[in-house]
């Protein structure tokens, strides 16, 4: 009988360098929950002993990611230096192209808004340099009052690959190499999502979903698109294409759809579908490619009470809350937030597609869940840009000394 040969694994040596950059990414989260804080409060929270929080916040004040704010003797026992984020050195940013607009967004490390931009846009696949020359007048915006960019984040109304490539039908791009090309104009990294799911991650930190584990942003532009929080993480799917909330079918004999289904929900829910329904005039010239003009007649009409109006807005909220309903009965969100120009609308929209989701919802009062405007507004998606690099900061991915 031949022996066996077996071999046992060494131990290994514990990846110091990995379990510092851990622990620094934990009091930094501390503080920017908690702040201001105290070298005590934060070993109090964290579990980690006074010596070594002392070390780390010695390395976050070097890194310029915290720095010390003066005493306090507003506490038992001996007054405390108090730590904060420092927000004074970093920037994140973040951009979204939607159907008719760029919108670019920077924020510092503890949140606060350096820049806030909003650009009249008129997509085509060569309109990837418009969005370079933005993203590169934010980024020398951010470094001109001396702060270095962590990171920049560009949302899309499409299905986005892995490597960055994007396929969206309401832009007329086909397999456009988005992150490519930016990464090329700008010689920097840049990193491509779909603009709900970064919308998503922007509510889930500032929004009214701060906190909550399992959530569902709808937006809507020229399609209609849904970021899906699950177990407290955004869901991409095997290839990055979730939330296409938009082609779900609600009837294969309805009207077509831009997309190339028939009685899809976006043919029903959409915006160019809304404004062909409620302002028929609007399409006297053609489609509209600019939704800002129509959606303010709109907004107008409903407040004065127009019954033509508010009874598309009506069909419109049923609608969506037909959609939603399939979410809910699959994913089970304790809140979905209408984001995108839906937000604006939501007044009309919300009671009639929130009584639309109990009557089709599986679970006893839809199971809980609950349709809310975004607080946000329409900077959502490039705010979530920007909070996806902070978010990478936090999670341990420190920039350099």
């Amino acid at each position: 009988m031949s022996a066996v040969m077996t071999t046992q694994t060494a131990p290994q040596p514990a990846d110091f360098a990995a379990v510092r950059a851990t622990n620094l990414a934990v009091v930094l989260r501390h503080v920017r929950d908690a702040a201001p804080c105290s070298r005590a409060d934060i070993a109090a929270a964290t579990g980690l002993n006074k010596a070594t929080v002392s070390s780390l916040v010695v390395e976050l004040i070097e890194r310029r990611l915290v720095r010390e704010t003066g005493m306090t003797e507003n506490r038992v026992g001996r007054p405390a230096t108090m730590i904060v984020l420092d927000g004074g050195s970093y920037a994140a940013v973040g951009l979204e192209v939607g159907a008719d607009h760029l919108t670019a967004v920077a924020l510092d490390l503890a949140g606060g808004e350096v820049v806030s931009w909003r650009r009249a846009f008129t997509p085509s696949p060569r309109s990837v340099a418009a969005i370079a020359t933005l993203a590169g007048r934010v980024i020398t915006k951010v470094t001109g009052t001396g702060r270095t960019v962590l990171g920049v984040t560009v949302g899309v109304p499409g299905l986005v690959s892995a490597d960055g490539t994007v396929r969206a039908p309401v832009l007329g791009w086909y397999d456009v190499d988005l992150a490519g090309q930016l990464r090329r104009a700008l010689k920097r990294e840049v990193s491509v999502e779909p603009s709900a799911t970064l919308a998503a991650r922007a509510e889930q930190r500032l929004g009214p979903c701060a906190g909550l584990e399992n959530f569902t942003v709808v937006i809507a532009d020229a399609g209609i698109t849904a970021g899906l929080v699950v177990d407290g993480r955004p869901l991409h799917g095997a290839h990055g294409l979730t939330g296409q909330l938009g082609h779900i079918v609600l009837d294969p004999a309805g009207p077509p759809c831009a997309c190339g289904l028939t009685g899809c929900l976006e043919a029903y829910a959409g915006i160019p579908a809304l404004i062909a329904r409620a302002l028929p005039d609007a399409l006297e010239d053609g489609p509209v490619v600019d939704f800002a003009p129509e959606m303010t007649r709109l907004l107008t009409r409903a407040r004065l009470g127009d019954r033509a109006t508010l009874d598309v807005l009506g069909d419109v909220g049923r609608r969506l809350g037909q959609g939603i309903a399939v979410l809910a009965n699959l994913v089970n969100p304790e809140v979905v937030v209408l984001g995108g120009l839906y937000e604006p609308l939501a007044p009309w929209l919300l009671p009639l597609a929130q009584a639309e989701l109990r009557l089709r919802s599986a679970a006893p009062d839809a199971g809980g869940c609950r349709i809310v405007a975004s607080a946000l507004g329409p900077v959502a998606a490039a705010t979530g840009g920007a909070v996806q690099s902070l978010a990478a900061v936090e999670a341990g991915t420190l920039p350099a000394v």
